[in-house]
């Protein structure tokens, strides 16, 4: 089973990196901040790559 990611609002930036590398368990919302889909659809690898690369920590 993936991990279920969780994106803290208040930490994102809105780079997209998250999107761009998994785009079955992270969306870019209207604010401009990335948002964890649930379930998350993409690789166990797919997501902790996108939490190691998140370049202000926001995925946990």
């Amino acid at each position: 089973m993936t991990r279920q990611a969780k994106v803290d609002k208040e930490l994102c930036i809105g780079c997209s990196l998250c999107t761009r590398s998994c785009p079955k368990s992270f969306k870019l919302e209207d604010d401009g901040k990335s948002t964890a889909l649930a379930p998350a659809s993409d690789s166990e690898e797919c997501v902790q790559k996108a939490i190691d690369e998140c370049p202000v920590q926001a995925i946990s």
